[in-house]
């Protein structure tokens, strides 16, 4: 059905003016700009080149969260300079991501400051400490607000120190490097992280060798593969209804309790964890939610990155996305960025994307000289009470 027709008529209630182009808002958090539904950040400078934000609200309520912490990442004078990413989409909620973006990086500061050097274990020891921090905070609500358990988010953060690139995930984000063929004169999309998805055949795998006992740990419903039949991903942070059974029970709302009761975690909050050794070749990361690789392909991420101008390419991005998803309902990008927060989510999710460029000569720089940033990227707007 064409999007003029009768769909047209249903949304068109729900259209809002856009708002000024770029005009600064108060909750544009830190260095940030809002234009309606985008929060955006379209040039800055980190420890190892420039970089681009961008967050685009498709839920009533944003639950994609995102970060970047530039300079020193340790405690101490002697503490290693680089820039750390991270990429948080949550689900059920938006109390997930919003605890691993205030919580997350604290973490490693302390545990590499501790070990005195980045490493995949400091990384790795940071995700679990978020992960019991957030499930000692559901249990201190269960009482008052139990369906915090069922809320959770995906994990994806990449830490650039020492001349090397960390990709750590727990989830269905990604991480996609562009490489640049000199030979060739092109550039190639290399993905680096690890996705913990059912949709993959070696995630069903996976999980069907963690539960050998449970036939029915991965279930098939409508056309789309979930762990248990609730939940996409098998690895996140939070979503404590699957992680502890003291929480899969009332009062949380039946649709989210199992049948029957389990003795050990079905979701886990261990990332996977890449290094890679930086090389000239190495141009650009891309980091996302999946509410863009939803709707582009990561060679053509790369490929819009690498032929476009730097500033605002994030955006663009985003831009590039929603086209994309307004050509398969069949309606313009115009009519796509009237559609309000909430009705949004019918045609997209929330999308965040975060390109960090991989200048050769800012790797090589002393880092101490180096600017220090620390920027916490996204909007959520109020909802207002009286509207239906």
């Amino acid at each position: 059905m064409s999007f003029s027709g009768g769909l047209m008529k249903m949304v068109k209630p729900c259209f809002r003016p856009s708002s000024a182009g770029g005009m600064e808002d108060a909750s544009s958090r830190r260095s940030g700009r809002v234009d309606g539904l985008l929060w955006y950040k379209d040039l800055g400078r980190h420890v190892g080149g420039e970089f681009s934000m961008a967050v685009m609200q498709a839920n009533n309520l944003l639950e994609d969260q995102c970060q970047i912490e530039s300079g020193a990442l340790g405690l101490g004078l002697q503490a290693p300079h680089g820039t750390f990413v991270g990429v948080y989409d949550g689900h059920g909620g938006p109390e997930a991501a919003r605890f691993v973006n205030e919580h997350l990086f604290n973490y490693l500061r302390k545990f590499l400051s501790e070990q005195k050097g980045m490493s995949a274990d400091i990384i790795r020891k940071a995700f679990l400490a978020t992960e019991e921090d957030f499930l000692s905070h559901v249990q201190n609500q269960w009482l008052t607000k139990p369906q915090i358990a069922a809320v959770g988010s995906c994990c994806l953060v990449s830490i650039i120190c020492g001349g090397l690139l960390y990709i750590a995930n727990a989830g269905d984000s990604r991480a996609v490097l562009g490489v640049y063929n000199k030979t060739f004169k092109d550039i190639t999309a290399v993905q680096m992280s690890t996705e913990h998805n059912a949709a993959v055949n070696s995630v069903r795998e996976e999980l069907h060798l963690l539960h050998p006992e449970d036939p029915q740990i991965v279930l098939l419903k409508h056309n789309v593969w979930r762990v248990k039949g609730l939940i996409q991903v098998s690895r996140s942070i939070g979503d404590a209804y699957l992680k502890k059974a003291e929480f899969n029970r009332e009062p949380l709302l039946p649709k989210f309790r199992l049948p029957k009761t389990f003795n050990k975690p079905i979701l886990s909050a261990e990332p996977s964890i890449v290094t890679h050794q930086l090389s000239p070749q190495d141009q650009f990361l891309i980091l996302a939610s999946d509410g863009l690789w939803e709707q582009l392909t990561n060679q053509e991420a790369v490929e819009i990155v690498h032929n476009s101008p730097r500033n605002g390419i994030a955006r663009r991005l985003v831009k590039a996305a929603l086209q994309e998803a307004a050509k398969k309902r069949e309606m313009r990008y115009s009519d796509l960025k009237k559609i309000d927060r909430g009705i949004r989510r019918h045609f997209h999710d929330d999308i965040t994307v975060v390109v960090l460029f991989l200048d050769t000569n800012s790797l090589s720089k002393s880092p101490s000289r180096s600017p220090s940033v620390s920027i916490r990227g996204g909007i959520s707007i109020p909802v207002d009470p009286t509207r239906p």
